[in-house]
């Protein structure tokens, strides 16, 4: 069965999510084409996938409101809230208007967890209608998922029907515990170029570590703060966040159009997700 609706205030879905350039107040309604180099050059476009009990625009004033222009003006970014209503008070309450989603329900322990089929085909659908992209951008649980999806993807258990995902941007991410994911999720090294935020007070920095110890390869940025998106203000993390960047032009300017990308892959045929 399809994912439910979002509440009547969001009942044009397709419209919650938005590319941000951050280069002027009227980039938001910008729909793509932007050059992010020479002629020929385009930004990667990022699916951008929020924590628990948050939404879209909230990732949007975290990651727009706290990096600088010229790192938000160099990728194409959507930011989409997640299928299901928040089920009970969100740690944003008071911060952050409402209002608030998530992307799956889970148990305490974090090993068993309700509608995340329909997450995942609820992802796919985004990624058909807004996309194609190149790379995932995930805080919290949305970067759980992102951190997840490369190797779901591998073994045809999701996003059958997109473009291979590229490029990955953690920020505060953990690894899923239940085997039934975690097994085939993390089955092989995850060769893609990879962009970690890991905080010194992040509850959840073991966790973050752990994810790091899949990929080859990675990008790491360390901050002092917990579990939030950090400012770049430190000349470590922007030379960092510059080499990761330079990498994905790079590789961009390489690769066949997404648009090619996204025809081969329409081809394929739909496979049953089960996890």
């Amino acid at each position: 069965s399809a994912p439910p609706r979002a509440p009547a205030s969001n009942k044009k879905k397709k419209n919650t999510s938005r590319r941000v350039h951050a280069d002027g107040p009227d980039a938001r309604q910008t729909r793509m084409g932007s050059l992010a180099g020479g002629v020929g050059a385009r930004r990667p476009r990022f699916l951008c996938l929020h924590g628990f009990r948050t939404s879209g625009e909230i990732m949007r004033k975290q990651v727009v409101g706290k990096w600088p222009a010229e790192v938000t003006a160099s990728l194409d970014l959507v930011f989409a809230d997640a299928p299901f209503p928040a089920e009970g008070k969100s740690d944003v309450d008071g911060i952050f208007d409402p209002p608030y989603y998530e992307w799956f329900q889970f148990d305490k322990g974090f090993t068993e967890y309700r509608n995340f089929d329909k997450c995942l085909a609820y992802i796919e659908e985004l990624m058909i209608k807004e996309g194609p992209f190149d790379g995932l951008m995930g805080f919290s649980q949305g970067s759980i998922l992102s951190g997840a999806l490369p190797g779901l993807q591998e073994q045809g258990l999701a996003l059958t029907r997109v473009p291979k995902i590229k490029y990955l941007i953690i920020i505060g991410g953990a690894k899923f515990r239940s085997p039934a994911i975690a097994d085939k999720a993390y089955a092989n090294m995850i060769k893609i170029p990879s962009l970690h935020f890991l905080g010194d007070n992040d509850f959840l920095k073991p966790h973050g570590e752990q994810l790091i110890e899949s990929f080859v390869d990675p990008f790491i940025i360390r901050h002092p703060k917990g579990h939030t998106v950090p400012r770049l203000v430190d000349e470590t993390s922007l030379e960092v966040m510059s080499r990761f960047l330079d990498k994905m032009e790079k590789e961009i300017s390489e690769l066949p159009s997404v648009k090619a990308e996204a025809e081969a892959a329409a081809d394929v045929d739909e496979k049953e997700v089960c996890i």
